[in-house]
């Protein structure tokens, strides 16, 4: 499995055991699992964060 799979699916996780219950664990589970899958996407490759922010440097 990918980074990016194993990201979300902790970050779904984690956000099911944060907020057990109802519409609101829900939303936080679905807000969890799009950080997850970002930070995996990060994580294989497959999002270039340093187009989107730029360099920290420009020497």
């Amino acid at each position: 499995m990918s980074a990016t799979k194993w990201c979300l699916a902790v970050g779904l996780v984690l956000g099911v055991v944060l907020a057990f219950g109802g519409w609101y664990a829900f939303l936080l589970a679905v807000l969890f699992g799009l950080v997850g899958l970002l930070v995996g996407m990060a994580a294989d490759g497959k999002l270039d964060l340093q187009a989107m922010f730029g360099r920290a440097s420009s020497r």
